[in-house]
């Protein structure tokens, strides 16, 4: 027996393959006095025939090898089933939002099938269906989660209230029993093996019975863990199914917890489109702001320059008038007028001093 684990899973795996039927077995016994001549793979068929039960025996071996890890591959499914139960059926926060949906049902049926009690968790995700006459990217969950967000923020940690719910969505409830089965059955079938081989003469070296025995003790009380765990599961989930006005009998817990996972991811996914469109609306806000200041300030500017020219066009206009009250500005002409005349008397005297005289002979 592989008492210190010496033998790897795979090769287990390849020893059951090539395990010899009973017409090999039969051939090989015809020709065992040619044992010296057959080749290696038939001297090794030969000699693992001759071990008695020998196929069940690689069989136990490889139950053991394996027991642990399809141990920790079921229990946190089983975990998942129990812990999720409970969050649903205890969350608060789920509790008030079902309300405030119950709510909006009601009001939005209001005459015709208003005033409903409750509804069926599988309408839950049709909320995210029911889209805007407006715009059809918004939807009754985006009112919703906006309605939520300012009444009731809290609600919206909905996720850390049902944190185990999307692995327990994954888990069929019929596929995980048959797992547990399966477990079971060939924990029953090593334990019987070890039975049939306490009948037999022991052998020298032969550490079946040590080696199985141990297994089994340690095993048997894992596994009675497993199965304790999942009785308490499926308690909490039929309770919890019960609470919603589910028929347990007929609602596995991929369907009941899927309907809540997807919510939920509804949930997320509108919040943050919600959050997107906020910031969308507030960055062309701000623009508009920005443009509408823009201009205000070109306008102010534009007043400021033309305010500026009529200022300047109405100081010459007040000076000149000032100029003909005082009767300035005749005396400038006038003495321009006189600066001006001499300037050319002076120019026409100079031009008569300059021109040569061309004397003429007779």
């Amino acid at each position: 027996m592989d008492e210190q684990e010496d033998l790897p899973k795979d090769m287990l795996e390849q020893l059951l393959k090539f395990v010899p039927e009973k017409a090999d077995i039969d051939l090989l016994e015809e020709h065992k006095h040619e044992l010296d001549r057959m080749a290696k793979a038939d001297r090794f068929l030969f000699e693992m025939s001759r071990i008695n039960h020998y196929q069940q025996r690689l069989q136990s071996l490889y139950f053991k090898k394996k027991f642990a890890e399809r141990v920790a591959e079921v229990k946190p499914k089983v975990e998942a089933i129990r812990a999720a139960s409970k969050e649903v059926f205890h969350s608060k926060s789920l509790k008030q939002l079902l309300e405030v949906v119950l709510a909006f049902g009601n009001y939005m049926n209001k005459g015709q099938r208003g005033n409903a009690y409750g509804f069926k968790i599988s309408s839950l995700n049709k909320i995210a269906d029911t889209k805007s006459s407006i715009d059809k990217n918004i939807t009754l969950l985006h009112y919703l989660i906006t309605i939520v967000e300012k009444k009731y923020p809290k609600v919206l940690n909905l996720h850390e209230e049902l944190k185990d719910v999307p692995e327990a969505a994954k888990v069929h409830m019929t596929e995980l029993e048959k797992e547990i089965g399966n477990l079971r059955s060939g924990l029953r079938a090593v334990e019987i093996e070890l039975e049939y081989q306490k009948t037999q003469p022991s052998h020298p070296g032969d550490k079946f019975i040590t080696v199985v025995s141990q297994f089994i003790t340690l095993a048997s009380f894992g596994f009675s863990d497993v199965e304790d765990l999942l009785a308490e599961a499926k308690e909490l989930f039929t309770k919890a199914v019960k609470h919603f006005g589910e028929e347990p009998g007929k609602t596995q817990p991929d369907e009941f917890f899927g309907i809540f996972d997807q919510f939920l991811q509804a949930v997320t996914e509108a919040k943050q489109e919600n959050e997107n469109m906020r910031k969308r609306k507030e960055e062309e806000e701000r623009r508009a702001r920005m443009e509408a200041q823009l201009k205000e300030q070109r306008e102010r500017e534009r007043k400021a320059r033309k305010a500026k020219e009529n200022s300047e066009e109405g100081g010459e206009f007040d000076d000149l008038v000032s100029a003909l009250r005082s009767g300035e500005v005749f005396d400038k002409d006038l003495s321009k007028l006189k600066r001006n005349r001499k300037r050319v008397t002076n120019q026409l005297a100079d031009g008569s001093r300059e021109r040569p005289v061309t004397k003429l002979n007779f």
